[in-house]
């Protein structure tokens, strides 16, 4: 764990090699799926309020919640606003100020103003919906924390790109030499580049940081609903298979921030 504010916690490198896998969806074979093993194997896991530095130098409190969160679509924005009216003012500091205007628009690649400009509303500097430290109901995302008490999935009342990270998935139409044309899924690390330009400006970003990589379970186990929802339960499946088959076998290309598998015997669990 990283307990000095003040210090930044090191990052690896961006590039280093990496293994992927690719294989067609047992449930569909017009759908391929082509996922990164080093990144689904890592010891990566979510350290907000235990030792992250935030994305914004002095404000490791707001985690990645600085910027607000983009809407991808009307489903997304639907789902989210069914959520918005199920938080209780003990579940949301901001209420007071947020239940009337919780959305604004921005510059996004929506170009006709549609869903994709929204995103959730900034206030003193942060995500409408992020608890700060001191809040009654303990720091972090009111949504996030409403779904824990309803016994729900954050996915299922978060922003899509919220409950996605640190995943990133690419969809593509693939026309194949034979002319057949296949949806190819590609699963990932949302590293730095997966902002854009601007995620090479970003205070401190816990992909490649080994203060983040301390679960004793790899990514493809503890992100196993989030990989679902992305992939549909048959191509999961085969993932999660592939993925221990190549960790027992002792193949994957290790994540650099993560520390070396201990012995298979242990049935691909780490220290």
């Amino acid at each position: 764990m990283h307990d000095d504010p003040q210090e930044v916690p090191p990052e690896v490198p961006l590039d280093f090699a990496r293994e992927w896998v690719e294989f067609p969806d047992p449930a569909d074979p017009r759908h391929v799926v082509r996922a990164d093993l080093t990144w689904l194997s890592s010891a990566w896991t979510c350290v907000f309020g235990r030792g992250c530095a935030g994305v914004v130098a002095g404000r490791p409190d707001d985690g990645c919640c600085k910027h607000g969160a983009f809407f991808t679509d009307e489903d997304d924005l639907a789902r989210v606003t069914a959520a918005v009216a199920d938080l209780t003012d003990a579940d949301w500091q901001l209420a007071p100020v947020g239940r009337g205007s919780w959305t604004e628009e921005d510059a996004a690649d929506d170009e006709d103003g549609g869903v994709r400009s929204l995103r959730t509303r900034l206030v003193d500097g942060a995500c409408v919906f992020l608890n700060r430290a001191g809040s009654p109901g303990g720091a972090g995302c009111a949504l996030h924390s409403m779904a824990l008490r309803e016994d729900l999935h954050p996915m299922l009342t978060k922003p899509d790109v919220c409950w996605q990270l640190p995943l990133r998935r690419e969809q593509e139409e693939v026309e194949r030499p034979d002319g057949t044309r296949v949806l190819v899924s590609t699963i990932g690390e949302f590293d730095r580049r997966g902002w854009g330009p601007g995620g090479h400006d970003l205070h401190w970003w816990c992909t490649g940081s080994p203060a983040a990589h301390v679960s004793a379970e790899p990514l493809v186990d503890t992100c196993a609903a989030e990989l679902t929802a992305l992939l549909g339960p048959a191509a999961y499946a085969e993932l999660r298979r592939l993925t221990g088959r190549r960790l027992d076998l002792g193949l994957v290309a290790p994540h650099p921030a993560s520390p070396p598998p201990v012995p298979l015997t242990l049935q691909r669990r780490r220290p």
